[in-house]
């Protein structure tokens, strides 16, 4: 019987995945910003983007001085990092959108674009979400496991790779710098 719930569950999920599958790619996107302003994903285009779920209240928050660090040191050169708040994993982006953007900017200068907080997992997944679990071909389909899980896309909006969200920006710095245009 568990075994029947569970192929249903998984079947609706995917099902509700579909609009955002159908996208033909990340630029067709619109989300909003930690200030409730439309962001278009398509304004990335020919840039090279490092999309993370983070969380203020984290073992591995420190991880904002890191992505910052990426971006300072390769935004000159097509990389955009942003940052979509989550409180999935344990309660640990309680925070408004206000309040996330000023913990960002004053505990780690935090310049890159932050998102209005989403859900990444489960039945209300933001569809930016839906489609990156959906068409990345690493762990393909599969949810979000934690805090700082991201996403490396290509310049043409491909994604080439999921990264664990243990790996610190320094580990991925080398993948990240093959992709930049």
């Amino acid at each position: 019987m568990k075994k029947i719930l569970r192929a249903l569950l998984c079947m609706t999920i995917c099902w509700m995945a579909l609009p955002a599958v159908a996208q033909r790619s990340i630029y067709a996107f619109k989300v909003k910003d930690a200030q409730g302003k439309t962001f278009k994903m398509k304004q990335l285009k020919g840039k090279t983007v490092l999309i993370v779920n983070t969380a203020s209240e984290c073992g591995l928050t420190p991880q904002y001085e890191g992505l910052e660090a990426l971006y300072k040191k390769y935004k000159d050169k097509g990389l955009v990092v942003v940052a979509f708040p989550c409180n999935q994993f344990g309660g640990q982006e309680p925070g408004s959108d206000s309040t996330i953007v000023s913990f960002c900017r004053l505990s780690y200068d935090v310049s890159f674009p932050i998102m209005s907080k989403i859900e990444v997992n489960g039945a209300q997944t933001a569809p930016i979400y839906q489609y990156l679990k959906a068409t990345s071909e690493v762990e393909k389909g599969k949810d979000i496991r934690w805090n700082f899980e991201k996403f490396l896309i290509s310049p043409t909006g491909k994604i080439l790779n999921r990264f664990h969200p243990r790996q610190t920006p320094q580990e991925i710095e080398s993948d990240v710098v093959k992709a930049l245009p």
